[in-house]
């Protein structure tokens, strides 16, 4: 593990699959020594994401939703090319929609770094529409990208803004592009999240866009979440990784969905 973000992601994985853990296993597991693996258990339950016992911990229910600083090494390679991909379909002069997640995090960053989008403050090159305060906070220093933030309450998971408040403003704006990271995708159900309120305003950003794009590992594809985001027909590309299953990438574009794998 290169990082602490890293080994805690990691941790909190094999914990939620395991429910519960001993310092032993982790170790082993993930290479370090029983002392560094205490200290990150202690640290994890200050944070309440799982449950400190005597010779390990217990999953904690926080720990199946991790938050957005977690998720964030997990096929983190596949996630920039992604980006970059995703962020190369955007004309200059459009206004795109994000939504949060590790995924749209890294298509705002392309975004951000596109040479031939430049512009100032005055005459923005593009303009992005965002329920997500790190993305926000990322965009908001550069001069060549107009930020329109949605109302709503934050949801310190994904840090994104949800519930009643974000309507009236996306119910207000018409967008060129969606841009929306999943937790699922599949054929029959199209895109879906775990969340249903996160999911709620993603559904918003689709109804008011003409081009919708989903990113999406190829770990998310063949999956159903709780909460639909839009139904396949309505989804225009899909730009995903390596990996998935080559008869699932062809039922996609069966379904009418232009597939891109970064």
């Amino acid at each position: 593990m290169t990082s602490r973000y890293e080994r805690w992601s990691a941790l909190l994985g094999l914990l939620a699959h395991a429910g519960e853990v001993g310092v032993g296993d982790l170790a082993e597991h993930l290479g370090v020594s029983d002392a560094t693996i205490r200290r990150d258990l202690d640290e994890l339950d200050r944070q309440q994401m799982l449950v400190r016992t005597r010779g390990g911990a217990v999953a904690s229910t926080v720990s199946y939703d991790l938050p957005l600083t977690y998720k964030s090494a997990r096929h983190a390679p596949e996630k920039q090319r992604i980006g970059s991909v995703a962020a190369g379909l955007v004309a200059a002069g459009s206004t795109v929609a994000l939504n949060g997640g590790t995924t749209s995090t890294e298509v705002a960053r392309a975004l951000a770094c596109r040479p031939d989008l430049r512009g100032d403050a005055a005459t923005p090159a593009i303009t992005v529409v965002t329920n997500a305060l790190n993305i926000a906070s990322e965009l908001a220093v550069r001069a060549q990208v107009k930020i329109v933030v949605t109302g709503g309450v934050v949801r310190p998971q994904s840090y994104e803004l949800i519930g009643p408040l974000a309507r009236p403003l996306l119910d207000g704006l018409a967008f060129d592009y969606a841009v929306l990271g999943a937790d699922a995708l599949e054929v029959e159900d199209g895109a879906s999240a775990h969340h249903e309120g996160e999911a709620a305003v993603s559904a918003s950003m689709v109804a008011r866009a003409r081009t919708v794009v989903i990113v999406a590992d190829s770990s998310k594809l063949g999956h159903r979440a709780f909460a639909r985001v839009c139904p396949t027909r309505r989804i225009d590309v899909l730009v995903t990784s390596p990996g998935a299953e080559p008869a699932l990438l062809r039922a996609l574009e069966a379904a009418g969905i232009a597939v891109m794998v970064a």
